[in-house]
This record gives C-alpha cells, structure tokens and sequence, in this order.
C-alpha cells in the first residue's frame, strides 16, 4: 500500500497561458495531466509576490500590535497583524520593516525570523515570510495607501494567545506567525 511519502508520478504540465492582469495577482492557466488518469485540466494559478508580516512586541508589557482592517473577500473587518507585499528588489525583511512602519508608524532594534508559509498553495505561487520586531516603538503616524483603512490595537500577549485557541482570529497568515510565535525559543 503506498503512503502520502512514497514516490508518486508527477503531474506534467502539457502548456500555460497568462489571463488577465489584476491588482495583486496574474493569472496563469496551466494545463495539466493528471497522473492517476491521464485526463487533461486546466488549473488556475495566481502569480504574486511574496508577503511579510510582523509579530510587532511593546517593551513595557509586550503587548503584541494588531491591525482592524476590512476585508473584501468575507465582507467584515478582521484583526490581523500588521504585513504586506514584498515589492520587486526587496528583501523580505526590508517588506516587513517598511510594511510595519506605513500601517502603524512603528519601528524596532530587534528582528527574529519566525519562518514562512505557502500563501495558499492550492492556487498561489507566493509565500508569506514571518518576523518578531522587538522592541517596537511607534514612531510616526501610519502612512495607508489609499485603498486602507486600518485601525491599531494593542493586545496583551497572554490575551491574544487565548484569543487564538479560541478561533478569534480569521486571516490564516496571522494564524501560522502566531503559532510559531508562542512556540518561538526567545
């Protein structure tokens, strides 16, 4: 009987062809050959650039900072740590220090890399890189694009913590940064 680690043949990717150009992705259709029995399908693959987002701690309570923002996709405002594209040239620990200091003004002395994550890797080719800034001061208001609404919200580590075996946390990027966090050898 063969398990999910033995060698399996692959899917072969008989031909693409790029789709439209949207605002964060493109898109690429990608004809495959099924394996299990040679059928062919096209799948659809989101081309992006890769993210980063930041555990950003408070020194006095260390306190972790939250973003409030609205998200299209579910039609409600989540909580969320403060991240974003990593933009052409940059490193991802530059992304996450710029996308720290537009969203909430902060800055830190201290980066630790907590490790990355496949966005979604049914149809995305991106990944999302996760940072500890410590200690993180606010240094300047934040600086939103035009398309953001984002509102700060400092929340007591063992709160949150609780907040996330809890579920109350929506956006799988804050979700995995979180886990490695609390299992994070500081």
């Amino acid at each position: 009987m063969m398990t999910a680690n033995d060698e399996q043949p692959g899917w072969a990717r008989l031909r693409s062809e790029y789709g439209p150009q949207l605002k964060l992705f493109r898109v690429r259709y990608d004809w495959m050959r099924n394996p299990r029995n040679q059928q062919e399908e096209a799948m659809i693959v989101l081309e992006s650039a890769d993210a980063a987002n930041v555990v950003a701690c408070r020194a006095q309570d260390q306190a972790i900072l939250f973003v409030e923002q609205y998200r299209f996709g579910i039609g409600r405002h989540t909580l969320e740590l403060p991240g974003g594209m990593v933009d052409d040239g940059e490193q991802h620990l530059q992304a996450a220090q710029r996308e720290l200091l537009e969203e909430t003004g902060g800055e830190a002395a201290n980066w630790h890399f907590l490790g990355r994550i496949a966005s979604n890797p049914v149809f995305q080719d991106s990944y999302i890189y996760h940072w500890l800034a410590e200690p993180v001061h606010i240094v300047q208001p934040p600086t939103l694009d035009a398309g953001e609404d984002v509102h700060l919200r400092w929340i007591p580590q063992e709160e949150a913590e609780k907040m996330l075996h809890a579920g109350a946390f929506e956006h799988p990027h804050t979700i995995s940064a979180l886990l490695r966090y609390f299992n994070f050898d500081k």
